[in-house]
């Protein structure tokens, strides 16, 4: 009987310590030197789950042992769960083994082929899986108190933190991360191309964004070059802002798992809360499945904001050549160049003239410190009179939960006075106060996490973000300029006789806080 030796422990740290895998390679060789049968192959599997097959010296085992060849007579484990730890996989691993006539032989259970002894490896099988399915709900379980407690859990640690040993307990070393200064500047300049470009271009989209990295000899914690994926990682990445998530999603399937489930552990932040923002709505709004590439990359100033008033459609470009052979480059609404007047009666403008009354008309009349100042104002004034509502929707949960609150008192002192006995209709009437209690405290607590600071913007952060925006959207390249006006521009209707640049102060504030701060 040819023997082959499959040895395995489940985690590195087992595999560094160099005890199992050689006891199991001693009590094996013993076996077999007893029974008879030559040893003509190892498989060693160090640090490997066996819940599933993804083991490269398992599958080469078993692709070996299938081999027409007939190579292998015997598979030899210390214990079926060395083998697998699954029932199912167990079972079919053991059945597509015995039809190439290879059979598994475990040294501490030896079973032999009677319906019994069958019947007891498929139950040794199952309690080995529910033995590991109980040990990864209780590791899970501390990890995810380690987790709430603040400390590292051996993931792989993102760009632009390193480690920092806390304390010790007993043979264990906590561990919390901090942040990595020269990878920490990495991730900011990423997110700075991304968002404001490198001073010489508009924002770098993430593929331009990777491209510039590695030309200019970037690289990342490993030595290799920056892949796209790798970039919009790290641009989505919420740890950034001092938020990492143990937990997020299941380790086999990937699937995110409830919110409830997840631990949020406090890191060092990077990143500012509000540029991070920025950059994701950047990225929703630069999706393909949101807004077409021509939008965001393309030539034209102000494609994807120009739309026709009468029938919302947008105005596309248009060229036409004149009898002198001049070439002439214009908005038309592209409803009427699809359907005719049926869809719209279509109107078009030459695409310069277009161009400089909206950047005209933005730097005379919005990006004036004067006038920025007076938008905002009346933002902070709209704000505030909703302030004053919420606030007074707050004094009135308040009271109805103090309300609440203190009958509840008076009926608990009433029973254990001896007063009144704990009846049916006391039982309805302490629930009843009890939801009103609750209700209050609810809508109270949706409230506070609503609310946001109030900005404050200094008037230097006013002048220079006026200054910035009125050289940006006159001159430079047009993805350059596009994007400044992009940043407080919604659209631009194109009527008859007027233009109308529609745009949100929130945004016009948000621009201001992010961009004059760059």
């Amino acid at each position: 009987m040819r023997a082959a030796a499959y040895l395995r422990v489940s985690t590195g740290r087992q595999a560094e310590s160099d005890l199992s895998i050689p006891d199991q390679r001693k009590q094996i060789a013993a076996f077999c030197a007893a029974k008879g049968w030559p040893l003509v192959a190892e498989y060693v599997e160090p640090g490997a789950s066996a819940m599933d097959d993804v083991r490269p010296e398992f599958q080469k085992m078993i692709e070996r042992a299938s081999d027409g060849d007939q190579p292998i007579d015997v598979i030899v484990v210390h214990s079926f769960s060395r083998f697998f730890r699954d029932g199912f996989g167990l079972e079919m691993y053991v059945r597509k083994l015995d039809k190439v006539g290879v059979s598994l032989v475990s040294i501490t259970q030896e079973l032999g082929t009677d319906p019994g002894q069958v019947m007891m490896r498929q139950l040794i099988g199952m309690f080995d899986e529910y033995q590991s399915r109980e040990n990864a709900k209780h590791v899970l379980r501390a990890m995810k108190e380690n987790a709430s407690q603040g400390f590292y859990n051996g993931a792989t640690l993102p760009l632009g933190y390193g480690l920092e040993e806390v304390e010790k307990r007993g043979n264990r070393i906590k561990k919390r991360l901090v942040v990595d200064p020269v990878e920490a500047e990495t991730v900011r300049l990423i997110f700075r191309l991304y968002r404001s470009g490198d001073g010489t271009s508009g924002p770098l989209g993430v593929k331009a964004t990777t491209c510039w990295l590695n030309g200019r000899g970037y690289r990342t914690r490993r030595g290799a070059r920056y892949g796209v994926a790798t970039v919009h990682k790290i641009l989505t990445n919420p740890v950034y802002i001092g938020e990492w998530v143990f937990n997020r999603r299941s380790a086999k399937t990937q699937i995110e798992k409830p919110k409830a489930e997840q631990i949020v552990i406090a890191v060092p932040a990077i990143i500012e809360r509000a540029e991070f923002e920025a950059v994701a709505a950047t990225l929703k709004g630069n999706n393909p499945r949101v807004t077409p590439p021509r939008v965001v990359t393309g030539p034209i100033l102000l494609t994807g904001l120009a739309t026709c008033a009468t029938c919302s459609g947008a105005m596309t470009l248009r060229t036409g050549t004149s009898k002198s052979g001049k070439v002439h480059s214009y908005y038309s609404c592209s409803t009427h160049s699809r359907q005719g007047k049926t869809g719209c009666q279509g109107r078009a403008i030459p695409m310069n003239k277009l161009d400089t009354l909206v950047t005209d008309h933005l730097v005379t009349e919005l990006l004036q410190p004067d006038r920025l100042r007076a938008t905002l104002s009346a933002l902070w004034a709209s704000r505030a009179e909703k302030a004053a509502e919420v606030d007074g929707r707050v004094g009135a949960l308040q009271a109805e939960m103090t309300t609440a609150e203190e009958r509840l008192k008076r009926l608990y002192a009433m029973v254990e006075d001896g007063v009144t006995d704990l009846d049916d209709i006391l039982r309805d009437r302490l629930a009843a106060l009890k939801l009103d209690r609750d209700r209050a405290k609810a809508a109270l607590d949706r409230i506070r996490v609503n609310e946001r600071p109030a900005a404050v913007i200094a008037p230097d952060l006013v002048e220079r973000f006026g200054q910035l925006m009125r050289e940006n959207v006159t001159a430079g390249e047009i993805p350059f300029r596009k994007a400044w006006i992009q940043s407080i521009v919604d659209r631009v209707e194109v009527d008859d006789h007027v233009i109308r640049i529609i745009g949100d102060k929130s945004s016009l504030e948000h621009a201001i806080m992010v961009g004059g701060s760059t």
